[in-house]
């Protein structure tokens, strides 16, 4: 049975909506692509392999990362050392200290003094063939010294070389010059008039270097380097450039166990540049921790000695009242005293003095934060509490009035730069004077509890006469001044076993250090199996689009499904020059593939199965309907069957020229009554083979085809011949073919592989299944495979089984060699 001609019964509409319709995507031809592209993927392959070495050997800048471990201690007061006392208060837990030191490593001010200490705005690298690699300062054999008062530019690389005997020749771009220059000094951008390239030069250790746009000098580096460089680039940046830089690559964080050792990790391009930035900054935040330590416990133990003086006096000038009381009014004994009433007033008065004296030290420090008295600031211990968000934001506010102070002598008071400083300064006031109000408002809320507890108690005293209540109250507001002086000398104390005893809270436990540390990154790996995923996706990327946009016809199964349209035959590729193929090469699989279409026709008739006429077409012109022809006609005539081959096609006569014949006279001849049926027919060198070609092109060719003459003509070929092949006009041009369809008996609908558009075959498919055509089958020609062409219908014909002539120049694709050696091998296993 022919595939497809089972599918005519049973047709419904839900099924007729389908046909001619194709799949978006054809899974199978999109492996096949890739199967048959094989070696694109390869060279991809190659080429990833070699771009993922350059990467990883020339470009990729290793990174890495040194830690150093501290320990914190708890038990400073002082006001930048804040401990947890607070707790008591706000009820917190944490690692106050821990907090506040890690915002000070992480904070801007910070920093900054460590870029402008150390000149970390001066960068170092060295450039070898393909890739430059940055230094550390230390592996520089001279390190560059800015002027800093000279304006300089920024991000522009200048190269020093060696020369000898202490000189460098320096050599700047020969491009990028700028007239936008930076002072390090009001760290902003300055504007100069223009001026030419300055041209290189070579200077000595500690000699100037001066241009428009830079100066500088180049001191030697203490140690020799291990390395000798060919090449120094050093490029300068700006200070913000060179802070945020740096905090971008700082970590702190806590131990899981203990919560006071706080380890710290830096990450750069230089491994000894991160371990030098991490002990010079630990190092440099103790030294100014400590100083800091120092200046405040000096600033509380001068207060304290201030009040503890004021106090004095209140306290003699107490007790003389007192003592005047038991002398002249003889007071010194009462009888009947409420000893158990008085000590509670008494301890209750204690407590208020202590809460009293520490709001007036709340008091001196709100004083100072709002009168910017930053220096003469006591310690927040001095005031019960020790709270490192206020701490740390009264640090923010001293560095950032005094970067205000800095700004304004280049911006004006509205300028955005000075507007986002005052910004910034109005957020830590806010901050810090919010701890302020928060602890005052805790001590007026005890304050005011204990006032009513000594209102109660005092009322058990409203029943002694007058003058025993009178020594009583001074006897209360004595032993009141003297709790308070007790108080502030036993914080005086404290103060100055600080000053005594003082040492940095902070401590080193593990140093960074180099000790060959690998690089954590980047993942060179990881980069280099992205470069070749990303090569191997190119040519998958380009067939699957090619895939996607495809309109051609290239799958036969594919075709079948869409058309449900039966199937006559596969024909290969003609490699050979000749149109006659089954009379030049009888015994190819070409040939062959036309005696199975013969054998396949007569299922297209009626019940007599035998088609007398046989109408070939196509969708458009190039699809091989004429080579068809000619061969079918061909395989006829050798059958022993008299066949006449029609050239139809008017407009595009060909037929003529393959069998040698003088078209001057043909068809449009007789059909337009110029000449008699034998004056057009034509032998060939078949004998039962004649051929009548199209003759001149006539203005009217469709009017001739749809004649009457012309279904005469083909009722009288029919009583002369066995077989009456008309090569027609393709369908997706004209309609003639249409018209012609009705006197045949059987049609081929001739279909070229990666020629015929899917489009083009929805017409001849609806058509067919509106039983507008009938007797139509598919001729699929031209087929190229490396692997043959069966299809598994019972017709289709492979290389490779020396059965045809191509088989003496067939070469068996490597695919199918390895497949045969597997079968093979598997099969001695057996």
């Amino acid at each position: 049975m022919i595939p497809g001609k089972e599918t005519l019964v049973g047709k419904n509409e839900p099924q007729k909506e389908k046909y001619g319709s194709f799949a978006l995507f054809d899974i199978e031809h999109f492996l096949r692509r890739i199967l048959r592209n094989w070696y694109w993927f390869v060279l991809m392959l190659s080429i990833g392999y070699a771009v993922s070495w350059f990467y990883g050997k020339y470009y990729a800048q290793n990174i890495y990362a040194s830690d150093l471990k501290l320990s914190i201690s708890n038990n400073s007061a002082s006001y930048f050392t804040p401990s947890q006392s607070i707790n008591f208060i706000w009820g917190q837990n944490g690692n106050q200290d821990g907090i506040y030191l890690k915002k000070m490593l992480l904070s801007r001010s910070h920093n900054e003094f460590l870029v402008k200490e150390l000149g970390l705005f001066v960068n170092y690298s060295t450039k070898g063939a393909l890739k430059s690699t940055y230094l550390d300062k230390n592996d520089s054999p001279v390190f560059l010294e800015v002027d800093r008062k000279h304006l300089q530019q920024v991000n522009y690389p200048i190269t020093l070389t060696p020369k000898g005997n202490g000189s460098y020749q320096v050599s700047l771009p020969e491009e990028g010059q700028s007239t936008k220059l930076y002072s390090y000094d009001f760290e902003a951008f300055q504007n100069i008039e223009s001026y030419g390239r300055p041209s290189d030069k070579t200077i000595k250790v500690n000699e100037w270097y001066t241009t428009p746009n830079l100066r500088f000098r180049l001191v030697a580096n203490p140690v020799v380097p291990a390395i000798k460089l060919e090449n120094i680039i050093v490029t300068l940046s700006t200070v913000n450039d060179a802070v945020n830089g740096i905090v971008s690559t700082i970590g702190v964080d806590f131990d899981k166990e203990i919560n006071t050792i706080m380890i710290i990790s830096k990450t750069g391009f230089n491994l000894n540049g991160t371990v030098n930035f991490l002990n010079k900054s630990v190092a440099e935040l103790q030294k100014k921790r400590f100083n800091d330590k120092i200046k405040v416990d000096q600033n509380t133990e001068q207060y304290l000695k201030g009040s503890l003086a004021d106090i004095r006096k209140k306290l003699d000038s107490s007790a003389a009242y007192l003592n005047y009381l038991k002398v002249s009014e003889k007071l010194y004994d009462i009888s009947n005293r409420d000893e158990k009433s008085l000590q509670k007033i008494k301890d209750l008065e204690a407590k208020k003095a202590d809460i009293l004296s520490k709001m007036n030290s709340l008091n001196s420090i709100r004083n100072s934060v709002e009168s910017q008295g930053f220096d003469r600031m006591i310690s927040p211990s001095a005031a019960g509490f020790d709270d490192g968000l206020f701490t740390a934001s009264v640090s923010e506010l001293k560095a950032l009035y005094l970067k205000r102070r800095e700004l304004a002598s280049i911006y004006t008071p509205n300028s955005e730069p000075m507007k986002e400083i005052n910004r910034l300064i109005s957020e830590a006031k806010a901050n810090s004077s919010g701890s302020l109000r928060n602890v005052h408002t805790v001590y007026s809320t005890e304050l005011n509890k204990i006032d009513q507890q000594i209102a109660e108690t005092s009322a058990d005293l409203t029943s002694y006469p007058e003058k025993q209540r009178k020594y009583l109250d001074a006897e209360r507001g004595y032993n009141m001044i003297e709790a308070t002086y007790n108080s502030l000398l036993n914080r005086q104390n404290e103060s100055q076993m600080r000053l005594a005893t003082n040492q940095s809270d902070i401590t080193v436990i593990d140093p960074a250090k180099n000790l060959g540390q690998g690089p954590i990154g980047p993942n060179v790996k990881g980069k280099k199996m992205t470069i070749l995923a990303g090569f191997l996706a190119l040519p998958f990327i380009f067939i699957l689009l090619g895939s996607l946009f495809d309109s051609k016809i290239r799958n036969i199964k594919e075709l079948i499904n869409a058309t449900k349209i039966p199937l006559l035959g596969v024909i290969g590729n003609n490699n050979s020059d000749s149109m006659l193929t089954v009379l030049s090469t009888p015994k190819s699989s070409v040939a062959e593939a036309f005696r199975g279409i013969r054998a396949n026709v007569r299922f297209l008739s009626g019940e007599d199965n035998t088609s007398k006429v046989i109408l070939i077409t196509s969708s458009v012109g190039g699809e091989g309907k004429t080579y068809v022809s000619i061969n079918l006609a061909s395989v006829l005539g050798l059958s022993d069957k008299k066949t006449i081959l029609l050239g139809m096609d008017l407009r595009k006569p060909k037929i003529f020229g393959d069998f040698e014949i003088d078209n001057k006279l043909g068809i449009s001849n007789y059909l337009t009554g110029e000449t008699s049926i034998d004056q057009i027919i034509n032998k060939t060198k078949i004998p039962n083979l004649d051929v009548a070609t199209s003759g001149p092109i006539p203005p009217n060719p469709s009017e001739l085809l749809m004649s009457e003459r012309n279904i005469k003509f083909i009722e009288e070929l029919k009583q002369l011949y066995d077989f009456i092949i008309i090569d027609s006009p393709p369908v997706g041009l004209v309609a003639d073919s249409y018209e012609l369809m009705k006197q045949s008996d059987a049609n081929l609908y001739v279909v070229r592989h990666e020629y015929t558009e899917k489009y083009m075959l929805k017409m001849i498919t609806e058509k067919y299944h509106n039983n507008e055509i009938k007797n139509l089958g598919i001729v699929y020609n031209d087929y190229v495979t490396n692997q043959g062409y069966g299809y598994g219908y019972g017709y289709g014909y492979g290389y490779g089984y020396g059965y045809f002539d191509e088989d003496k120049n067939y070469t068996e694709p490597l695919l199918i060699k390895i497949r045969n050696k597997v079968r093979s091998y598997f099969g001695r296993n057996k």
